[in-house]
């Protein structure tokens, strides 16, 4: 009977934040295998926005192999594929295009419109202005810390942030991790200061 209940036990689950953690792997190494690495850039960062149109959409940041950075919108759009002799797969699958690009250098102002609450909108200054919604406002500080970063090695000259807690961006000189884990550390730090 001890054999069956070991048998029978129930599997390990993964966090959400681990299924997450391995979407979002998952869809970097396709969008690169698919998008980036034909035009031999190297895809840096993604955060997925909300756009009008229909289907999932990202905001990628990408290395061409001249060091130039690119920031380009991505559609995925789910394509019906017809059985061929080639491949015997019937069904759906991605299919993803770039719909918008410019040089990290057009970029004149990242504005994160207000600092001070949870506003996952930001506006980025080329020409034109074009205002980015992203899916949370953890996303849009990973892509500001990601650009500044970007701007500083690839560019030597610093990018104009306007409307960002810049404690989130660049951390100080005690603290090296960059990071997300960064972001939550000091957030619960405040939140654990309030109750005191």
């Amino acid at each position: 009977m001890q054999a069956y209940t070991s048998l029978l036990s129930p599997l390990p689950v993964l966090s959400s934040s681990a299924f997450f953690t391995e979407m979002s792997s998952l869809l970097r190494e396709e969008m690169q295998r698919v998008l980036f690495r034909p035009e031999k850039q190297k895809m840096v960062e993604f955060i997925e926005i909300e756009e009008e149109k229909s289907g999932r959409h990202f905001l990628c940041v990408s290395v061409s192999k001249n060091k130039q950075v690119l920031i380009s919108v991505v559609q995925c759009e789910k394509v019906r594929h017809i059985k061929n002799k080639k491949s015997h797969r019937i069904g759906l699958e991605d299919q993803y295009v770039r719909t918008e690009m410019w040089a990290l250098e057009e970029l004149r102002i990242l504005d994160g419109r207000d600092p001070d609450i949870d506003d996952p909108c930001f506006l980025m200054h080329f020409d034109k202005v074009r205002p980015v919604k992203a899916i949370n406002c953890a996303a849009k500080y990973c892509l500001a810390r990601c650009l500044v970063a970007l701007s500083d090695s690839h560019q030597h000259t610093e990018l104009h942030l306007r409307n960002f807690d810049w404690t989130y961006i660049k951390p100080t000189s005690i603290y090296s991790n960059r990071g997300d884990c960064m972001v939550l550390m000091r957030i619960c730090f405040y939140a654990f200061n309030l109750l005191k």
